[in-house]
């Protein structure tokens, strides 16, 4: 799993997705906590080596390939509801985030993004010094 950070700026600031056409769509859990946000997205059956994500401020993408091994013929099936091949997923985000500070892992087929939230808001105090 390769995490490609990139700080273009977006400058639509609204939630949304964008999606391929002709892709598969992975679906996606996107929630927040007070430091950060947070992506989740089932991806069974995909090698993590098949997967990348390029994260902005702004929005992070998703794109992998769930690979057949072997070869079914269509005759065969009774039901045909998984989706094999390529597969991408774009969000843009509420808020801006850290891309440096972002990481994932997957574990039980469950793909999960951190992504640190930035706190431009937030103030500090600060000591005078001496002359």
């Amino acid at each position: 799993m390769k995490l490609n950070i990139d700080k273009e700026e977006k400058s639509d600031k609204e939630p949304t997705e964008i999606g391929d056409e002709g892709e598969g769509q992975l679906t996606v859990d996107v929630y927040q906590t007070p430091d950060e946000i947070v992506v989740e997205s089932t991806i069974a059956g995909v090698d993590k080596d098949n997967i990348d994500i390029d994260v902005t401020t702004e929005s992070v993408t998703i794109r992998g390939e769930r690979r057949r091994e072997e070869r079914i013929d269509e005759s065969d099936y009774f039901y045909q509801e998984c989706f094999w091949g390529k597969f991408s997923r774009s969000i843009i985000l509420p808020q801006e985030i850290d891309p440096d500070k972002a990481h994932s892992s997957i574990k039980n087929g469950i793909l999960t993004i951190h992504l640190p939230k930035i706190h431009r808001n937030k103030s500090r105090k600060i000591k005078i010094k001496d002359d």
